[in-house]
């Protein structure tokens, strides 16, 4: 991290404080309850980060954390149980919080205490793994799997191991069907508000008037209307200035899947897609 890097990122949080006491006239940003985002991978999480940003000119919030909650370390390896409670612990009332964090018991009984609200978003796992294949590839030289990707011949070989997963010479990366297992997780867990990725895609009004829905069911009242509130959160969303934008689209996995790719999927994953609700049988 560069020097000017870290002196913004010292700084932040003191700005952002400071934009917040203006707009919202208050020196206290104790009346809004606890937010938390959490995604997988490649699945949303910038979408639904831009989302969060907006809530902060719609209710009073000072910021929006800089820096998610994870739960492998950046320099590679996993963090502790530990260490990742503390995280979802230290993020402080009127703040919102956001990361990658699965569904162990500690964390979820944090997370869904009486007050709070949460969301979870996911995708379609096609057009997760095409996100990750291109985002390990050609946008985070950091990834675990960059090298190996590279060395590969074509994008179609690189798809046929993120559906399989691997695990040989130092390498290990799960299959499509186990990834998936910490979603099923997180999708059996009451007061989560668990979005698809496609819904605030194809749907965004409904998916967004859930999403404010959620926060009022704590027995807080947002203070903006509705009418502007959406307006808010709409104008929010700009996929192009995420650094990790690609295209933003839903179901462009049709664009990169052979039919090779379709049946080692289906191997791969079983009935992954209709427990899912994206496909009403295997024959797609």
């Amino acid at each position: 991290m560069g020097l000017m890097q870290k002196i913004r990122r010292a700084v932040r949080p003191a700005a952002k404080t400071a934009q917040a006491v203006l707009r919202w006239r208050r020196l206290t940003f104790n009346d809004a309850p606890p937010i938390f985002g959490n995604s997988k991978p490649k699945s949303g999480s910038h979408l639904l980060l831009q989302i969060l940003n907006g809530f902060t000119r719609i209710m009073p919030y000072k910021y929006v954390e800089a820096e998610p909650v994870r739960t492998v370390k950046k320099a590679g390896g996993r963090r502790t149980k530990a260490e990742i409670l503390s995280d979802l612990q230290r993020v402080p009332k009127g703040n919102i919080g956001w990361g990658y964090v699965e569904a162990a018991p500690d964390n979820v009984a944090c997370l869904t205490a009486p007050g709070r609200v949460n969301y979870f978003i996911y995708r379609d796992p096609r057009d997760m793994l095409v996100s990750q294949v291109f985002f390990a590839t050609d946008m985070y030289e950091e990834h675990g799997m960059h090298a190996y990707y590279k060395s590969l011949p074509d994008f179609s070989e690189r798809l046929k191991v993120a559906i399989s997963g691997i695990d040989r010479d130092g390498l290990y990366m799960v299959s499509v069907k186990q990834r998936y297992a910490g979603v099923f997780e997180w999708l059996s867990v009451p007061r989560v508000l668990c979005i698809r990725f496609e819904d605030l895609v194809n749907d965004r009004d409904a998916t967004l008037q859930a999403m404010l829905d959620e926060v009022e069911k704590t027995g807080y009242q947002i203070p903006t209307s509705r009418e502007q509130a959406l307006s808010i959160l709409t104008d929010a969303i700009q996929p192009k200035k995420s650094r990790t934008f690609r295209s933003g689209r839903a179901g462009g996995w049709r664009e990169h899947f052979t039919e090779e790719h379709r049946r080692l999927f289906k191997e791969a994953a079983g009935d992954l897609l209709i427990r899912l609700g994206y496909e009403e049988n295997n024959d797609w």
